[in-house]
């Protein structure tokens, strides 16, 4: 059945309207995390814009499905909104078993920013660059130890790319359960792993300590946090680049205007000067993207990771 023209005059004047109340905007990884970090900078703008609050809330827990299972089954008018990272959608090429489906369940709002994953490892590790870390695991094929926060995640497909990039082969230390991108970390600063990906702002300060050693960035371009730590391109790997990235998405079935009007207040948000200074202290970027686009990109990059896992030879957990 179609539309009349008094429905749509109808759907538009009330998302010009919207929010008339409290939005949500819930995240997976807990505080600290990088989708809570970005949500709380653009938060507050989106809530002087609409005058209304914007509330960031964590929901941990599932291997970090729980906040998408709630935003899944949540009311589609846009007061629910789910920040994630491009973990979002690779869950749909490697996790079985969800009370969600990625893709169909959620409409892509919004583009948010991306940021380097760093390639680190122990101080007490014999790798001092990329091509030494490289040459030790093709001395020993799958006897090197890589951590990741889990199965499927950004963390884990990222090291498995540089593996098949590289042409090496190591073994997967993925965090046990209740562990997160915390636990990841202390396992290579005390060895237990030789190495690992990491988002930079989480690793940075064990960086600066000397706790951990920087070997290259994961991004087409340095890092202004990082400016001496050459891409892994830069280093050896011939135009690799998987970097972090982050989105908002909303229910499927949210009205199209609704979903327009906040793609392009977000949008608005994060091109405010103060916004973008914010976002960098975490060595972060605005993707600047259309919300179709962003739909068209989430596609992409869901059938990338689903490349990834089947020339890795990853079976969905």
């Amino acid at each position: 059945m179609g539309v009349y023209p008094s429905e749509q005059q109808e759907a538009a004047s009330g998302a010009e309207n919207f929010p008339t109340a409290r939005v949500r905007l819930i995240e997976p990884f807990g505080a600290g995390g990088g989708p809570d970090l970005i949500a709380r900078v653009i938060g507050p703008p989106l809530s002087r814009l609409w005058g209304q609050p914007v509330v960031v809330e964590n929901r941990q827990g599932a291997g970090a499905t729980a906040a998408p299972a709630l935003v899944a089954a949540s009311q589609p008018d846009g007061y629910t909104l789910l920040v994630n990272t491009s973990a979002q959608v690779y869950a749909a090429a490697l996790r079985k078993n969800l009370p969600y489906n990625p893709l169909t369940d959620f409409t892509p709002v919004a583009s948010l920013t991306s940021q380097p994953y760093v390639l680190v490892v122990g101080r007490d590790r014999p790798f001092r660059t990329v091509a030494e870390l490289i040459a030790a695991a093709k001395a020993a094929p799958g006897k090197l130890r890589f951590a990741s926060t889990g199965i499927g995640t950004g963390t884990h497909l990222g090291v498995e790319k540089l593996n098949l990039d590289a042409g090496i082969r190591s073994m997967h230390v993925p965090a046990g359960p209740g562990e997160g991108i915390a636990e990841v970390v202390a396992a290579t600063v005390a060895g237990r792993a030789d190495y690992q990906l990491a988002p930079i702002d989480f690793v940075l300060p064990y960086i600066r300590s000397g706790e951990l050693l920087a070997l290259g960035v994961t991004t087409g371009q340095r890092s202004l946090l990082l400016p001496d730590v050459p891409t892994i391109a830069e280093a050896g790997v011939r135009d690799f680049d998987f970097p972090i990235w982050y989105g908002v998405w909303a229910p499927a079935g949210t009205p199209q205007a609704i979903i327009a009007k906040l793609s392009r207040d977000i949008a608005g948000a994060l091109a405010m000067p103060d916004v973008r200074s914010a976002l960098m202290l975490h060595g972060a970027q605005p993707l600047n993207m259309t919300q179709p686009e962003f739909a068209r990109f989430v596609v992409t990059e869901s059938k990338k990771a689903a490349m990834i896992a089947n020339v890795a030879g990853i079976s969905p957990q």
